[in-house]
Parts: C-alpha cells; structure tokens; sequence
C-alpha cells in the first residue's frame, strides 16, 4: 500500500500511524457522523403533519423540508470527496460537524417555515462534507485491510440502525414537540467533539476542485427539483417553473462538457461505458424512490387519513426496519452464495412486489396489516444495496472508488429528493390522496421491475488493478 501523503509542513520522519485508541476514536466519530446523516434523512418524515400545523406551508413547505436536505446532500457529494482531500478528513470532518449541529439549531429554533427550509439546505451540505471525510477518517485509522473491512461493516451498521429508528425516534420526539427531532442532534456532536482530541491530524493533497462541474451540478440538480416541486403548486406552464427547468438542463450540459473537457473531471465520463456501473448506479436510485418515497407518502397516510398519532405512525414502519437492518447482516452471504446480480435483481423485484400490493390493499385494511405488508420492501431493499455496491466498486480502478461511490450516493440521494417531489405533487390533495399515493407507489414499482430486468444482464467483473 503507498504510504499516503504526510500533512503540510510536518517531516516525514514525524509521521506516524494512529494509536489504538486514536482509531477507535475516529471509527467511533465516522460511525456516530453516518448515523445522524441517515437519521436526518428520514426521521423528519413523521414529524412533517406538525411542522405544518405551527408553521403552515402546505404540501409544497413540506416538500423543500425534505427536500432541502436531501437536495444539497447529494449535489456536493460528488466535490466533497476533493474537498476532503485538499484540507485533510479530520479538518473536514470537524468542519461538516460543526455546520451540521449548527443548521441542527437552527432548524430546531425556526420561527418560520422559511427559516426551517434554509437551515435544512445547511444541513445537507455539512452532510455532503462529513460523509466522505468519516471514509477517509477510517481508511487512515485502520491500515491492515481485514481490521479496516471490519471497521467499515461497523460504520455502515451506523446507517442501518439509524434507518431502522428514524421514523420511530421521530415519531417518539414529535410527540414532545416537532424541533425535538433537531435537538436530539446536539449531545451527539458534544460526544464528537470529545473524541476528536483523540483523532491524529489527517495528511493533506493538494487535490484539484473542478468549480465548473460543482456549480453546473447544484444548478441542475437545484433546478429540476424546484421546477417538479413548483410545478405541483403552480402548473408546469408557471414561468418560474420554465426558467428552472431550462436552467437545469443548460447546466445539465455544462456539467458534461466540463466532464468530458475539463482537465480534472470530478465524474470521469468512461466510467458510464461498462453496464456493470450503469446499472447499479440506476438500481441506487431507484432503490431511493421506492424506499424514500414509501416512508414520505405512509407517514402522511397514516396521520392525515387514518388519525394516528405522530408515535402510532412511527411504530407502524418498525416490522420494515427492523427486517431490513436484520437483512443488512445476511445480504453479504447471499452475495458471496449466488453472486451479486441475483441480490440485486431478485431485492429489487421483491421491492417493486411489495410496493405493487400495496397499491392494490383496500383502504380499509387494518393499519398492523399495512405495516406487515412493507416488510418485503425493506426486506428487497437490504438483499439489493449491499450488492450493487459492490458490483460497482468492482468494476471501477482502484483510484476511482471514491468517485463511484460519491457518483453512487448522489443518485441515491436525488432518487430521493425527486421521489419528495413527484409524490408530494400526486398526494397534495386529501380528496384524492388516495388515489395519488397508489399512482406514487406504482411508479416507484415500475421502475424498480425495469431496473430488476436489467440487472440480470450484469457481467462478471473484470479483474482491476
């Protein structure tokens, strides 16, 4: 393995690797780091009836609540990486953690929904910086490949179990009051910062920043989300909404001629030759649309139609995510028993299965019912994820592991974002949410049945150095 670089201005000779304490302290900060990202990502969605009656807003505030986050999020995952680099992960991380728990407060204080909305977009890009550098943070901890495998399955539990109690925990605080779910941020970063006197200094490269592609990325993907969210409110005919979307897609074609032109491309543009990149990058997004959007449209469902309790709402995703973080643990046998493209295909149909009876289920089935039918999509989706990212991370060099995988969460993470932004415009009306709720899980289905055919096409990997 190269020795990585030696942090500015520091002798060679001084160098030296992280103690044993040193690297429990950064695997413990990454893990704490990856959970309250996730957590953010998804305990908001209970709370979302609340939010609106003290601040009011409609379906379209409610939309940019989700949305603000998830949006930021993911158009600067594919820079932060860079970033993270240039300034060392330790700076980087502290620096997102501190932007993350600061736009915590603020959200949690929001006097408007304004407010609220704008402290959600600071949040997304302190997550865009902290989740590349928690990465980098164990892979200079942890040198031994098999001590830092085991390391990196700890840090990714920190995602499963926040994603199995966001909507519980959510709706646990929302029934003390809806800012409880930001505060609850707080003891943790207090908790990172003590552990960050135990965290070594982090090299630093003087890695190059592609401007071009970073603001031709948040102006597309900025754009299109503003102009599907508007455009659920005001029409697609609204001018506001025409200029956004033009402006997406003329930023759309700057990011790719800066990909294809530039000098360091942040996304090199012959990654997308192989399939074997394609369709797991595809497969993560759908992935998002089904499980995201799921979470969105039931946690308004069962407040706004069926009368549930913030608390009651949370309880009825518990089946869902308990099997799913249960299923985390098994999805890496089934990989090594079959192979990567029966998880992936078979999780993604088992998904778009469960999405496709619930848009069938009579309205008056009992709400336990209903949580016991969202099983086979957690279940889909923990079997499918772990597998596509392995595939893509096997299809790609060594050096560009950190690209495709920032290339990877953003397709995720705007999976998401569109998901809030379509399904918000389908359910917007209580009189026919009904029927928006099933057009919204159907499509989901739908796409994740297309993206399920084509992973069965998936080669073997090639063999890369």
């Amino acid at each position: 393995m190269p020795v990585p670089p030696t942090p500015a201005g520091q002798p060679l000779g001084e160098v030296s690797g992280p103690s044993t304490s040193g690297a429990r302290a950064a695997l413990a900060a990454a893990v704490l780091g990856f959970f309250v990202i996730t957590l953010d990502a998804l305990v908001v969605n209970v709370a979302l009836p609340s939010i609106s009656d003290d601040l009011g807003g409609g379906i379209t505030g409610l939309q940019w609540v989700m949305d603000g986050y998830t949006l930021m999020f993911a158009a600067l995952l594919l820079s932060s990486g860079a970033l993270s680099d240039r300034i060392g992960a330790r700076r980087a991380y502290g620096a997102g953690f501190a932007l993350f728990i600061a736009a915590s407060v603020a959200c949690g204080l929001a006097p408007t929904l304004g407010v609220l909305v704008g402290a959600r977009l600071v949040q997304g890009v302190g997550a865009a910086v902290m989740l590349p550098a928690s990465m980098a943070l164990i892979r200079e901890a942890y040198q031994d490949p098999a001590k830092r495998a085991r390391a990196i399955a700890i840090w990714a539990m920190g995602a499963a179990v926040a994603s199995a109690a966001g909507p519980v925990v959510g709706g646990f605080l929302t029934e003390l009051s809806w800012r409880a779910i930001f505060f609850v941020n707080l003891p943790v970063g207090v908790l990172v910062l003590l552990l960050f006197t135990h965290i070594a200094r982090s090299p630093r490269q003087n890695t190059p920043f592609d401007w071009i592609g970073q603001i031709a990325a948040v102006v597309a993907m900025g754009g299109l989300t503003y102009g599907v969210i508007e455009a659920g409110a005001d029409g697609f005919g609204e001018p506001r909404v025409l200029v956004a979307l033009v402006a997406a897609v003329v930023a759309l074609v700057v990011f790719v001629v800066a990909q294809a032109r530039g000098k360091h491309p942040m996304v090199p543009l012959d990654m997308f030759r192989s399939r074997n990149v394609v369709i797991p990058l595809l497969g993560g997004f759908a992935f998002t649309v089904g499980f995201y959007g799921l979470v969105f449209v039931f946690s308004l469902y069962f407040q706004e139609l069926r009368g549930l309790s913030s608390l009651a709402a949370g309880l009825a995703f518990l089946p869902m995510t308990i099997v799913t973080a249960f299923m985390n643990l098994l999805a890496a046998r089934a990989a090594e028993k079959f192979g990567a493209r029966v998880p992936i295909a078979f999780g993604l149909f088992f998904m778009a299965v469960g999405l496709t009876v619930l848009c069938v289920v009579p309205g008056s089935t009992a709400t336990w019912v209903m949580a016991l039918l969202m099983v086979p999509v957690g279940i889909g989706g923990a079997l499918a994820v772990p597998a596509l990212t392995a595939v893509l991370l096997d299809n790609v060099a060594a050096n560009r592991a950190g690209t495709a995988s920032g290339v990877l969460n953003t397709c995720r993470q705007l999976g998401g974002a569109l998901a809030v932004a379509v399904f918000g415009h389908l359910v917007a009306s209580q009189a026919t949410f009904v029927h928006g709720m099933r057009v919204s899980l159907m499509i989901a289905a739908v796409l994740l049945f297309v993206i399920a055919a084509a992973a069965l096409t998936l080669k073997k990997p090639t063999p890369r150095k």
